[in-house]
């Protein structure tokens, strides 16, 4: 790509000694010969719930570009009210004696299309696979989704102690980390890679140190244990999802490239 630059730099620079209209309207355009890297950025509001059609579109179509969900699983513009973000047991805006049902698993449901990289990033926790997972949805010549974990002043604790709380959340499992390749699957790998599965701490080690946890845990005691064990089993049953799909190799279509423009319906 550097080269590239350089080579459209050379050619702006030759184009300026050339007196004609056509070098003229070449040197207007030349930056386009640059390939453009294409992000749409966003948060957990607008891509679990009130966007998640636009971008459930953009996802079903085969267009290179590239979403970042900022996920703080919570709608943080709008007061902390609950969203399809926000886990098991979180106290939030109608939420208040902790939400009862899990989040979303918007990874997942973009993985079921087959053709979309998908990552689950916590660079807190992980600055090496959150790396690793910008520079293959970057060369990945489709759409790609990034979900990462962003720690939210709505969580109730110290910002600066934010990327001990990421690590705590992928040691449970409560955030797994993992990326979704579909060229892998086009070699017959697992298209998954799960990066980190949890179950180095229990969940409760998680919850206990925000206050949107322990606001529950508070004025209901035994409300709050039950959400303790049921977010602790929603974890191992996620994470036991990812995992067998980490497994498959899906059949490669045998047929040549090249014959594959040929075929005709009848």
């Amino acid at each position: 790509m550097a080269r590239l630059r350089e080579s459209v730099a050379e050619l702006k620079k030759r184009l300026k000694a050339i007196d004609s209209p056509g070098a003229r309207r070449l040197e207007v355009v030349a930056d386009y010969l640059v390939p453009k890297s294409v992000w749409i950025v966003g948060g957990d509001g607008w891509a679990f719930d009130i966007g998640y059609g636009g971008l459930d579109h953009v996802l079903s179509l085969n267009h290179n570009v590239n979403i970042l969900v900022l996920d703080t699983e919570v709608y943080s513009n709008t007061g902390g009210q609950a969203s399809k973000a926000t886990p098991i047991g979180a106290a939030a805006k109608f939420a208040a004696g902790g939400k009862a049902m899990d989040k979303k698993d918007l990874g997942l449901m973009a993985m079921s299309y087959g053709h979309v990289y998908v990552a689950s990033v916590a660079m807190g926790a992980n600055p090496i696979q959150t790396i690793n997972a910008f520079l293959e949805a970057e060369s990945y010549n489709g759409p790609s989704l990034i979900i990462a974990y962003s720690h939210c002043i709505a969580h109730g604790y110290d910002m600066k102690l934010g990327p001990e709380q990421q690590r705590r959340a992928v040691e449970s499992g409560i955030w797994p980390l993992y990326r979704y390749d579909p060229r892998r699957a086009e070699k017959g790998e697992p298209a998954l890679i799960v990066d980190a599965e949890g179950g180095k701490i229990p969940v409760l080690e998680f919850m206990q140190n925000e206050t949107r946890f322990k606001m529950v845990e508070k004025f209901n005691p035994e409300g709050f244990r039950t959400y303790v064990i049921r977010s602790q089993a929603a974890a191992r049953r996620r994470v036991a999802v990812y995992q067998h799909l980490a497994q498959l190799r899906l059949p490669i279509d045998e047929l040549p490239k090249e014959e594959q423009g040929e075929i005709k319906c009848e």
